[in-house]
This record gives structure tokens, C-alpha cells and sequence, in this order.
């Protein structure tokens, strides 16, 4: 009995001296850290910072400049016409070229033979109208009025009783009055208000524009209408009995009132408009 006390005894003093050992042990090491986690603390200080990471790239950083490659350059070889034909802009500038050239071409040669003054039979040169006593024969058969196309002029009798009366007008316009004086007058087809063909009138016996209603008496002075004139003229010559009119010089006609023949509508008028 007093031993199996003694034995309780000893056992209840060796469990309270490992209670006390435990404890003990505990307290030292509350907040001390563990030998593993002390070795990476130790391991993470010896650690690059970020910092020090940038300068040590930044120091091993190369600046020299990149050098590239040699290149060896070929030599440039222009290609063969043959080769590669006519590209479709160059036909198209060719083509707009010489069409042009063309045109202009065309046109001028138009132009000049418009303009160009032929040795006889055409307008614009002296054209030979045939004997004077032909001349006014056909004038005195067509009513009052005969019209050269080939002149494009009317050709009327101018009466010799006015002669004087028209050298005083037509003093400035001695290659008209030398026509005046040998019986004609020889007058340019168009009005010269605005250019239209001047038609006569059978009963008025007068010019009478159909397109304003400008009008003329038989030698061509202005009678009434908005034309700013007479009728204009061409020199007249006698040429061994022979009228040339030279249509190559246009004289201007007679200033309005002139009125050497005296020479009233003889009826109706063709277009409406009172004589002035």
C-alpha cells in the first residue's frame, strides 16, 4: 500500500517537472521564428532590389550603334521596249496628242483657207461680174435688183441725175463712187444692224430685213429700222468694159438721212415698219 503511494507519487512529480519543462519551452519560444523560416529571411536580404536590377541593365546596355549588313547594289538596266510594249497611259497620251494636233491642224488650215484671198472667182478677191452693159441689162430684167453669189453682193443701176449729190457724200469712198459712176453700185449682202441676209421687197422696191425690219432704198441708204447705217459696199472698177468688184475691202455705208437718190417705197412693204 505504502508503496504503490510512493510509486503514485513519483510518477505525479516526473508529469508535473514535464508541465513545468513545456511551459518553460513555450515561453522562449513564443515570437521567436523557426531555424527554416530565419534561413530565407536571411537568404531574401541578400536579394537585388528593383531598383538595383534597373541599374545593372542599364549599365549592361550596349549604345553602340546597330551597323547593318553590306548590301552589295545592282546596277540598274532600263528594260527593253520590245519587252514591255505600250503601257496604257502612254497610248492614252499619244492618242489625246495627236488628236489634238489633228484638230488644231484641221482647223487652221481651215482657217487660212477661209481667210486666204484666191486670185479671182472666189469672195474675198476681185471677182470679174462680166460686162458692164450685161450687168445692168440683168438689172434692169430682174426688177430693180440683180445678186452676184459669188460677190455675195446685190447689184443695182445707180441713176446718173444723183451723181452729183453722191460725190459729196461719197467723197471718202472714191473706189464706191467710181462704180456710182458708171451706172452701179454694188452692195455687201448683209444687214449691218446684226448681220443678217438682206432680201429685197418687189413691191416696195426697197432692202427689208426680215429679222429687225431695218430697210434701205434701191442704192442701199438707210430708210427706216435699227440699222446704224446704210448698206455697205465694195469698190467697183471698169476693167475693158468689164465690172470688177473687189470684195476683199468692205466700205462702210452712208450715215442715216442720207438719201441722194430721193428714191420713196414704191407699195407695200414687205415687213412691217414705216419709212423714216
Amino acid at each position: 500500500m505504502n508503496s504503490t503511494l510512493i510509486i503514485a507519487l513519483a510518477a505525479l512529480v516526473v508529469l508535473a517537472g514535464v508541465v513545468v519543462l513545456t511551459a518553460a519551452r513555450r515561453r522562449e519560444t513564443t515570437g521567436v521564428l523557426s531555424r527554416e523560416t530565419r534561413s530565407r529571411d536571411e537568404s531574401a536580404a541578400h536579394t537585388v532590389s528593383g531598383k538595383e536590377f534597373e541599374r545593372a541593365a542599364t549599365a549592361a546596355r550596349s549604345t553602340a550603334l546597330a551597323v547593318p549588313k553590306t548590301v552589295a547594289v545592282t546596277a540598274w538596266v532600263p528594260p527593253d521596249p520590245e519587252v514591255i510594249g505600250v503601257s496604257r497611259r502612254q497610248f492614252f497620251n499619244r492618242a489625246t496628242i495627236t488628236l489634238m494636233t489633228a484638230g488644231i491642224g484641221g482647223f487652221g488650215a481651215a482657217s487660212l483657207g477661209f481667210l486666204w484671198k484666191g486670185a479671182e472667182g472666189g469672195f474675198g478677191s476681185k471677182i470679174n461680174a462680166g460686162k458692164i452693159d450685161d450687168i445692168i441689162a440683168g438689172i434692169r430684167s430682174n426688177n430693180g435688183f440683180l445678186y452676184l453669189p459669188e460677190a455675195r453682193a446685190w447689184v443695182t443701176e445707180y441713176p446718173k441725175e444723183s451723181l452729183a449729190k453722191a460725190e459729196v457724200i461719197y467723197a471718202s469712198q472714191a473706189p464706191v463712187f467710181a462704180g456710182m459712176s458708171s451706172g452701179i453700185v454694188a452692195l455687201y449682202q448683209k444687214c449691218p444692224h446684226l448681220g443678217c441676209r438682206v432680201p429685197t421687197c418687189a413691191t416696195s422696191q426697197w432692202f427689208e430685213c426680215p429679222c429687225h425690219g431695218s430697210q434701205f432704198n434701191r442704192v442701199g441708204e438707210k430708210k427706216g429700222g435699227p440699222a446704224p447705217r446704210g448698206m455697205d459696199r465694195f469698190a467697183v472698177s471698169l476693167n475693158n468694159g468689164n465690172i470688177v468688184i473687189d470684195t476683199g475691202t468692205i466700205f462702210g455705208g452712208p450715215s442715216i438721212g442720207t438719201n441722194t437718190t430721193g428714191q420713196e417705197a414704191e407699195g407695200p412693204h414687205c415687213v412691217g415698219g414705216e419709212s423714216h
